[in-house]
């Protein structure tokens, strides 16, 4: 403006304007609220960009922005309707990623689900497929194999260690007592019938 930067704009806004065009205030304002609105999105995008994030998360980042509470729920609902933001697909993102990589039981994917800001039924959409059972016995074997020497030297501290790491991890006990038995019986320990 008068030969100098005033703020940036979206190229369909900026199209708009030529050199030498009358702007009033209230043309001024609704263009840096145009700006305003395009960075907040832009920020959010930007923070999409590296990983799925809950609706909740993005609400935080932007929040954290200083950006006014409207505008802020504007981009919200851009995102939305663009499909950036969708949170049972998040969900199910996260626990998919969770039981390739680092699995954990039912109890902790509910606990870090909460975290990330989805409501309950969200949460027990994404868990409905998830065998629980299986994720830990994966799991366990992984474990045990490292701690092959103290199975043979010590069955009652392997099966106790075992079960600690699974129930650490989120497994509820009655799923951790079968795994415990069943990677126990595999290996050969004795004793492994006793309870962990």
């Amino acid at each position: 403006l008068d030969g100098q930067f005033a703020f940036g704009l979206p190229a369909l806004e900026a199209a708009r304007l030529r050199v030498g065009q009358r702007l009033t205030d209230d043309d001024i304002e609704r263009l840096q609220a145009t700006d305003q609105r395009q960075r907040a999105y832009d920020r959010a995008v930007h923070y999409l960009s590296f990983r799925p994030r809950s609706t909740a998360e993005v609400r935080r980042h932007l929040a954290g922005e200083a950006l006014d509470a409207a505008m802020v729920e504007g981009v919200i609902e851009r995102l939305t309707q663009q499909g950036y933001l969708n949170d049972a697909e998040f969900a199910r993102f996260w626990v998919d990623n969770r039981q390739r990589f680092r699995p954990r039981g039912p109890r902790a994917l509910r606990q870090e689900l909460r975290e990330h800001g989805l409501e309950g039924a969200v949460i027990d959409a994404a868990l409905e497929d998830l065998d629980a059972a299986e994720s830990a016995f994966t799991l366990a074997q992984h474990r045990a194999s490292r701690m092959a020497d103290l199975a043979a030297s010590d069955p009652v501290a392997f099966r106790r260690k075992l079960g600690d790491f699974l129930a650490r991890r989120g497994y509820d006990y009655e799923i951790v007592r079968n795994v415990v038995a069943r990677v126990a019986a595999e290996l050969g320990s004795p004793d492994a019938t006793d309870e962990t």
